[in-house]
């Protein structure tokens, strides 16, 4: 198992969330607030561990998650759980909407300062089949919490598509969503288009 520090599990993060961006370690350095050398030095790291793979543009050394190991898929699965776990309260919130196949984003406003939100934003990655269910237990929620749900529902293959021609709502979601549920299903659409 590779041992990272808190930067260098959040490059893995920001890579993966932010894949229709180039990083270099000149770029990366200033979404993490570290030095160029301190960026340069978390890269090759994660390089010498296959973590992720490089390629040169021009004069600059820009990096992917290397997608063809399988270990990256499960450890940037485990690092989204983990991250999930700082938002207990949304868990549990939206608990009943998780069940095998689905995958529940929280993001918007609510995720940085509730108290101001107008509503709490979530999107539910499911099938056709489920949308019924899922709209009742939304409207139940919704009479519980203070705040209006705005739910997004797609299909993965609308994700999928949505991904693929870099919509930017999308990409605004991706980059910024907290994964209540279906990391593992998630990071298997996402690494689709994540790659060179």
């Amino acid at each position: 198992m590779v041992l990272l520090t808190p930067k260098e599990r959040e490059t893995v993060l920001v890579l993966f969330k932010e894949y229709a961006t180039f990083y270099n370690a000149h770029t990366i350095s200033k979404v993490l607030t570290i030095s160029h050398a301190g960026a340069q030095k978390i890269l090759k790291k994660l390089l010498c561990e296959n973590l992720v793979v490089s390629k040169t543009i021009g004069k600059s050394i820009i990096y992917k998650l290397n997608f063809i190991d399988p270990y990256v898929s499960q450890l940037v699965a485990f690092l989204l759980a983990d991250e999930a776990n700082e938002f207990k309260r949304w868990k549990e919130e939206f608990k009943e909407l998780f069940k095998l196949g689905r995958i529940i984003l929280f993001f918007g406003s609510a995720i940085t300062d509730y108290a101001h939100a107008h509503d709490i934003d979530v999107m539910i990655v499911l099938e056709n089949k489920d949308v019924k269910e899922v709209m009742v237990l939304l409207k139940k929620k919704e009479e519980i919490l203070p705040k209006k749900i705005h739910a997004i529902q797609l299909t993965r293959q609308d994700l999928l598509e949505n991904l693929k021609k870099r919509d930017k709502a999308i990409i605004g979601i991706v980059k910024n969503a907290i994964i209540l549920y279906g990391q593992d299903t998630y990071v298997g659409i996402v690494k689709h288009v994540a790659s060179f």
